[in-house]
């Protein structure tokens, strides 16, 4: 049996991943007339779905964005400044021969962010030193031979509240609930499905207003990653060769969020409460999702938070 005729905003039937009204429609119909066309050009690959070569360059920049994570976490200490992780997160990439991706990136004047307490992303390291009792988000991302691997890891300052240890608990517990309900071919939605159950069982919510995205050679792509259920982008699907991250931002209280005004980066809970995120890079292959971003000395699956842990292990 053949497959029916492609429309002109069906994909093409070459394998392209363009509109066959963009790609090979002129041509089958001139055929179709009897008229000999010149061979068509080779088919642009499709950036969204990587072939074995680019996996294995997408492997090389998380695994060294692991190793950065891994480096760092050894000096988030009370008494660390915000602007002090980012010397070492510039410094430790440089001399590696590697790129900070968020620097300069839209204006972004830092190399990593740094997210403490009730921000909830994209806080921008300065002055702020560190203290018993908090959390914070440090966000990684780095260029490697051009690929892009990006994580992020929030971290205890010494001994922190039961209500830290419990939203720090959920956003990782959230994270790995998303990547277990990945198969080849899913929906993007089953992502925020799966985070959703995790957030409401422990009785915190899950922003909105923030996603993961696809990432290869560029920082921010399709598919858009929503860490809630919804058919916009949820219908997307997620097939083998595609990269994309995971990393939900669990609050305590409200979801909602707003944006520093002054720096236009910091984003804030609404209400000044506790926010914790997990993110790591995952690659889908015709086996189901590898973990990208794994480190050797971080949490792994599984993981249980406690004050009674060596610090940030």
């Amino acid at each position: 049996m053949k497959d029916r005729k492609p429309g002109p905003n069906d994909a093409c039937w070459c394998g392209s991943g363009r509109k066959y009204k963009k790609c090979h429609q002129a041509q089958d119909q001139a055929g179709a007339q009897g008229v000999v066309q010149p061979p068509a050009a080779t088919p642009r690959r499709d950036p969204l779905h990587l072939d074995e070569e680019e996996r294995n360059s997408m492997r090389r920049a998380c695994a060294f964005n692991a190793q950065l994570m891994d480096y760092i976490r050894d000096y988030v200490k009370p008494g660390i400044s915000t602007g002090e992780i980012d010397q070492l997160v510039h410094d430790y990439t440089i001399q590696h021969g590697h790129t900070p991706a968020t620097l300069g990136y839209r204006g972004y004047t830092k190399s990593c962010c740094t997210s403490v307490n009730e921000v909830i992303c994209h806080g921008v390291p300065g002055t702020q030193v560190l203290k018993e009792g908090d959390i914070i988000n440090v966000d990684l991302t780095s260029i490697v031979d051009g690929w892009h691997g990006d994580q992020s890891e929030t971290l205890l300052v010494g001994a922190v509240s039961d209500e830290a240890l419990r939203v720090t608990q959920c956003s990782f517990d959230a994270m790995w609930a998303a990547i277990d309900a990945l198969t080849p071919g899913c929906k993007v939605k089953e992502i925020g499905r799966a985070i959703q159950r995790v957030a409401k069982a422990a009785g915190f919510s899950v922003v909105k207003e923030f996603f993961g995205h696809g990432i290869g050679k560029r920082f921010h792509q399709r598919p858009h990653i929503p860490h809630f259920a919804e058919n916009s982008h949820g219908n997307e699907t997620l097939d083998p060769g595609m990269c994309f991250t995971i990393e939900p931002m669990i609050n305590v209280g409200s979801w909602r969020s707003e944006v520093d005004r002054f720096d236009n980066w910091t984003a804030y809970t609404i209400d000044r409460k506790l926010s914790a995120q997990f993110e790591h890079t995952i690659l889908m292959t015709e086996k189901g999702p590898e973990v990208m971003t794994l480190t050797k000395r971080g949490p792994q699956r599984g993981h249980k938070f406690t004050n009674s842990q060596p610090a940030n292990v």
